[in-house]
């Protein structure tokens, strides 16, 4: 996979940015309706341009997820969406990356990745699925990615192995890599309970190591740093997509403004887990983070 042969950021926290701070209103947090208006893809145009910026200012790479985190059948069907239409908005969101990428011609080095997110509530088990259950709702999604040119297949904001185990296989009936990353609660556990190790060695086990590689996202690194002890699984682990708030989910739930936290405590945060964690090549941000974020983290870990 490209994004292991040296360092890559990502973006931010996309729906709390597109929310908060350019004011656009994302029924059920899902960004991906903005690719059926004209000022809608603009603005996601416009998104990304800082994150490509700070990439191309620092010589290392980028992997842009596709807006299509909340584009798998269930939520299309809360926003009205067919299947047809779904499957257009998945292939067309894999486009808008494409383009981005031909736009940067190499400068940086572009990783167009079709983003999956999970079947219910990205803070909590919540309908938990069989693994096979799981591979079954996701793999339509991840097929659709696959054949609109998507190089990578990413699922965000995971909260219990089942569904991961699921979303790695359906990724390999598609032959395409698959990136997981896994939410933790406060202390540093998947909202199912699971320890992070322990959810990693169980994926890797019952997907014969599918996975390119494993990630945490959805948390601050002070939730999750005292996990990160060795163990062979921590090899595994090679991207952070951290929350700028220290905040738990529930009350970052029922905040009504944003909270972005310290960019600069956040990149100290970063740079001190890449220390101890060598394998960690892929930094980027959640919920309340923005370009200012992934600059800081970006030099910090570059530096």
């Amino acid at each position: 996979m490209t994004a292991l042969d040296g360092t890559f950021i990502t973006d931010g926290g996309m729906e709390t940015e597109l929310i908060f701070e350019h004011g656009f209103e994302l029924p059920e947090f899902a960004s991906f309706p903005l690719l059926d208006d004209p000022a809608g893809r603009e603005a996601l145009h416009a998104y990304y341009q800082p994150y490509l910026e700070i990439a191309r200012r620092y010589g290392v790479g980028i992997i842009l997820d596709a807006p299509t985190w909340r584009a798998s059948r269930d939520w299309g069907e809360k926003l009205g969406y067919s299947p047809e239409a779904l499957e257009d908005v998945n292939r067309r969101g894999v486009a808008l990356i494409q383009q981005l990428k031909r736009e940067a011609a190499g400068k940086p080095e572009v990783v167009v990745c079709g983003c999956v997110g999970p079947r219910g509530d990205a803070y909590r088990v919540d309908g938990a699925m069989s693994a096979a259950d799981a591979e079954g709702y996701h793999s339509v999604q991840v097929g659709t990615l696959a054949g609109a040119g998507a190089e990578v297949i990413s699922a965000l904001t995971l909260t219990y192995a089942d569904e991961a185990i699921g979303i790695a296989r359906a990724a390999k009936s598609a032959a395409m890599p698959v990136v997981i990353s896994f939410t933790v609660e406060t202390d540093g556990r998947l909202p199912s309970g699971q320890s992070i190790g322990d959810a990693i060695e169980q994926v890797d086990a019952e997907t014969a190591g599918a996975p390119e590689y494993f990630m945490i996202n959805c948390a601050h690194p002070e939730h999750f740093a005292g996990e990160l002890q060795p163990a062979p699984w921590l090899e595994r682990l090679r991207g952070l997509r951290a929350n700028a708030s220290s905040k738990s989910h529930e009350e970052l739930d029922e905040s009504a403004e944003l909270d972005p936290g310290d960019p600069d405590a956040l990149a100290a945060d970063y740079r001190a887990l890449r220390e101890r964690v060598p394998s960690l090549a892929v930094f980027g941000g959640c919920c309340g983070t923005g370009h200012r974020h992934i600059e800081a983290i970006c030099a910090a870990v570059t530096r």
